[in-house]
């Protein structure tokens, strides 16, 4: 599922940042803001992209700014 995907993403780099693991079961998952709520930088981001263009052929920015987890999901769908 794309959601685990992401969330795993995710993850992977806040492993390597020492930020908070997420949890994709909980409520907020998908309302979560990725710099906002995650503390994701520029370089974050970059990586994230990557990792998903890899993963599933999308630039998830291509169309303007993803700001949440819910709008890469609709993106990949």
């Amino acid at each position: 599922m794309n959601k685990d995907k992401i969330a795993n993403f995710i993850n992977e780099i806040c492993d390597e940042k020492e930020y908070k693991i997420i949890d994709s079961n909980s409520a907020e998952f998908l309302n979560l803001n990725l710099r906002n709520d995650i503390g994701f930088d520029s370089f974050d981001l970059a990586h994230l992209t990557v990792m998903i263009e890899d993963e599933f052929d999308v630039d998830i920015f291509e169309d303007g700014i993803v700001l949440t987890i819910g709008e890469i999901i609709k993106k990949l769908e």
